[in-house]
């Protein structure tokens, strides 16, 4: 008797404990059908039960878990888990508005049934959401690369110093913008792994300069992110003074111009730097970082590895350069772009002109005429120096052609056309001056493609590019000897068939021995590689016999003629022939 009583008692205690578990249970059949249930467990579930009928566990999860018959038809040995917290969206228990997420598990018992365990997971989702939510934001905020801050992260800073500003008028900072000079030459001839980790070593010395703490508010220091590519960006609180943002400018452009060891490998890199210091004025990041890209781009067209701070007339000249940029491309649709021709002569036969080269130039109609030290650099800057040079070149090659058919001996031999730094990188330069010469019938050779010292002198990738045009037949010449980076000693290596000396040794000439020294020696050097040489801008007779007594061999300016449109340069070559001197124009 008293073991039935124990009996009894343990499981009317095993009864009590399964309804009162603070989680749903409930066992039911292989087709569902419930066998029992607890209390919690019919609480969670009779939201979803219609009418009320807590009959078959299948038949209450139909809408939100119609997978759940299926799935348990597949389970058939005894343990085998059907489903673990799988998630069901279920209106809330109470009623409410806001739906409530269940979590269950089920599991076969045996051979006849099926457990299972049902919880209220809402809040655990919840805080999944929160975390989820968190990480995006963090990620959202910071670039993949570098783990600096990025863009969005640094806008919402420059809004909160912007805040401050208003309500502290001793608050002030200072935006330092910093682009790395022609970065693309690294991922184009070391290829993007070592691109990525030069931008990781950049981002690394930034973050480990002085950026004189006892500038910044007590308790603040700098804020420095990568915007873009090879873009950075670095705020500092800071005083009004621009002395003190123009110092910490250059301490950066030195700063990241040392050399990077990466891989075993010492990769040069220098930067550009736009600066501003915000003024009362300025009402959001959009504005504070508008003007810190028009001082970077000043930074850059002033030739990189340098800093620019922004003043109001920057931004005047910005909107200046940009209704340009739009009449450009209606100049190039309308027809408001012409050719010129100046000639190139023989110092050994006065009577002969050699070659002559072709400019562009644009007639405004409004404007009058822009000056191409204008429009050129604008053309680089937007991409439309491509279908420009491209259209110049095209027509100088027709010129030339057609000044073979009609003037025959009296026509040039020669026809040079400048290639600038923008068009030379791209991939399809080569295939575009193979086009024009075969368009036009003109022979290779008679095609001189003209770039400036500093372009061929400082990159190997564009003397790469250069052999590549080379190997088509035409001729390439240096042009500007005397101002860029290469030495006499360096000529051999590069793949030049002309040296044009610049103007400001020919313009010294007459009064400096210095400077006729340095001419002579030019001219026996390139003779002795195989090269010709071009005095530029002979204003003068004297300017014009010296260079034949210094043993140049040909030259070109204003002493000869003036750049020409081609009727009027067709007109000069003609009247020239019969003349049989070259004189003033």
């Amino acid at each position: 008797m008293m073991q039935e009583d124990t009996s009894a008692q343990q499981l009317e205690a095993l009864i009590q404990f399964l309804y009162q578990a603070p989680i749903g249970l409930v066992q039911t059949t292989l087709e569902g059908d419930i066998l029992m249930i607890n209390p919690l467990s019919a609480q969670l579930l009779m939201p979803l039960a219609h009418q009320g009928r807590l009959t078959n566990l299948f038949e209450v999860l139909a809408t939100v878990a119609p997978q759940l018959r299926a799935l348990a038809a597949g389970a058939h040995d005894p343990g085998a888990v059907i489903c673990d917290s799988l998630r069901l969206n279920a209106p809330c228990a109470q009623g409410g508005a806001a739906p409530s997420i269940l979590a269950l598990k089920l599991v076969r018992l045996d051979d006849v049934s099926l457990i299972g365990t049902i919880s209220d997971a809402t809040a655990l989702v919840q805080r999944e959401q929160q975390q989820m939510a968190a990480q995006l934001h963090i990620a959202a905020h910071l670039d993949s690369l570098t783990r600096m801050p990025n863009a969005l992260a640094l806008a919402q800073r420059i809004d909160v110093e912007l805040g401050r500003m208003q309500d502290d008028a001793a608050a002030r900072f200072v935006l330092l913008l910093v682009n790395a000079d022609r970065f693309d030459r690294i991922n184009i001839t070391l290829g993007r792994t070592m691109g990525d980790a030069a931008l990781q070593s950049m981002a690394s010395r930034l973050q480990s300069m002085n950026w004189a703490p006892a500038w910044a508010r007590e308790g603040e220091g700098g804020f420095i992110a990568r915007l873009d590519a090879d873009e950075f960006a670095v705020l500092l609180p800071l005083p009004a003074q621009q002395a003190e943002a123009t110092e910490l400018a250059l301490a950066c452009v030195e700063g990241l111009r040392k050399p990077y060891l990466i891989a075993g490998m010492a990769i040069d890199l220098s930067v550009s730097v736009g600066s501003v210091i915000p003024s009362f004025a300025a009402r959001s990041a959009e504005v504070v970082l508008q003007e810190a890209v028009v001082a970077l781009r000043q930074a850059k067209r002033a030739g990189g590895a340098r800093h620019c701070a922004f003043v109001p007339a920057l931004l005047d000249e910005a909107v200046r350069r940009g209704s340009l940029e739009t009449e450009l491309r209606t100049a190039l649709a309308q027809d408001q772009l012409f050719v010129v021709y100046q000639p190139i002569v023989d110092l050994d036969d006065g009577a002969r002109v050699t070659a002559m080269e072709a400019l562009v130039r644009w007639r405004h109609p409004v404007r009058g005429m822009v000056s191409p030290v204008e429009f050129i650099g604008i053309a680089e800057e937007t991409g439309l120096i491509g279908v420009l040079g491209e259209w110049v070149l095209n027509e100088a090659c027709d010129q030339l052609v057609a000044w073979q058919h009609s003037l025959g001996p009296a026509a040039p031999v020669t026809m040079s056309v400048n290639l600038s730094r923008a068009q030379i990188v791209e991939p399809g330069v080569v295939e575009m001056v193979a086009s024009a010469i075969a368009r036009s019938g003109l022979s290779a050779s008679s095609l001189q493609l003209e770039v400036t010292e500093t372009m061929a002198a400082q990159d190997v990738a564009i003397q790469a590019r250069l052999r590549a045009l080379k190997s088509l037949g035409v001729v390439i010449a240096l042009d500007d000897f005397g101002t860029g980076y290469s030495s006499l000693a360096s000529l051999h290596g590069l793949p030049i068939d002309v040296l044009k000396i610049d103007r400001s040794f020919v313009s010294q000439s007459t009064t400096s021995a210095h400077h006729r020294v340095l001419i002579a020696a030019v001219c026996r050097i390139a003779r002795s590689l195989g090269m010709q040489t071009v005095a530029e801008g002979i204003e003068t007779r004297s300017e014009s016999e010296l260079m034949a007594q210094l043993d140049c061999d040909k030259a070109q300016g204003f002493w000869y003629s003036r750049p020409l449109p081609s009727a009027e340069a067709s007109a000069w070559l003609v009247s020239h022939a019969h003349a049989g001197a070259i004189g003033p124009a």
